[in-house]
């Protein structure tokens, strides 16, 4: 192998949010399925929510390409924290309307009942949390006009299951959990990612011993298990540059995880 193979091999677990990187595992192909079903009920709001790192933005940013092309759909990835410019920014991408000023809760519902929709529109938020306790009970009286659909996405916090919060159980309908991947999925994840970009050498490099202590590092985290095996990659690459006698490119060294694990965090030396 020459380390070009593994710079390629790192560069697919950077951390981005990008469609094209999408793995197809049947438990998540069946939950993404539930989302767009969701969509298409006659909801007011839909939750996503799990862990940091479970696939919450990536879910919301394939939804986004899948429906846009049917229906009307806009996505904020980063959250508008301003109430004003919150409601400005939804009249401009909603309605065509550029409103000068600051532009209330009360100015945007006269907004809103000026204008016929025929087909709802559906606003993707992420990273819903960052939204203060005032502009999320504004988006959820909006959700009761039943003129405009969200689909929020939420951390779940050890400490509290976001979705028992008061001021989420009379309006959302339906809630959808993501997890972190089981060993067996995390295996065909790594895998699957890999020969997507054509990196079959690296992909048959994982045994299942080998996923299973990545696993036990990352606690099958998406995010976790990329920056592992971005870190991973690298230092492959490093060797195969400076000292290639020194590493096996057959399998994965347990020790090149643990260093991996070391620099990214998930083992405190």
């Amino acid at each position: 192998m020459s380390s070009n193979i593994f710079i390629n091999s790192k560069n697919v677990f950077l951390d981005t949010v990008d469609v094209k990187s999408y793995v197809q595992l049947d438990r998540v192909s069946t939950i993404y399925q539930s989302l767009k079903d969701s969509v298409n009920k006659p909801l007011k709001m839909i939750l996503l929510y799990g862990k940091p790192g479970t696939g919450k933005s990536m879910f919301l940013t394939k939804l986004y390409n899948d429906l846009s092309s049917s229906k009307i759909v806009h996505l904020y990835h980063t959250p508008i924290l301003d109430d004003s410019e919150f409601f400005k920014k939804i009249a401009h991408d909603l309605f065509n309307v550029n409103y000068q000023g600051e532009l209330n809760f009360t100015q945007f519902m006269k907004i809103l009942e000026e204008h016929i929709i025929d087909d709802i529109p559906i606003v993707l938020l992420d990273e819903a949390q960052l939204y203060s306790n005032t502009l999320m009970e504004k988006i959820r009286l909006l959700s009761d006009t039943r003129k405009v659909k969200f689909v929020i996405t939420l951390h779940k916090t050890e400490k509290e299951d976001l979705i028992a919060k008061e001021h989420f159980k009379t309006r959302i309908w339906e809630s959808i959990e993501l997890e972190n991947a089981s060993n067996t999925e995390l295996k065909i994840y790594i895998q699957k990612k890999l020969m997507k970009s054509n990196c079959f050498d690296s992909a048959n490099m994982f045994s299942t011993k080998s996923v299973n202590l990545i696993h036990r590092l990352s606690k099958g985290n998406y995010r976790d298990t990329n920056k592992l095996l971005y870190t991973l990659f690298d230092i492959y690459s490093n060797y195969m540059l400076n000292n290639p006698s020194k590493i096996n490119t057959s399998q994965v060294s347990n020790k090149i995880i643990e260093m991996s694990a070391i620099q990214t965090g998930l083992i405190h030396a």
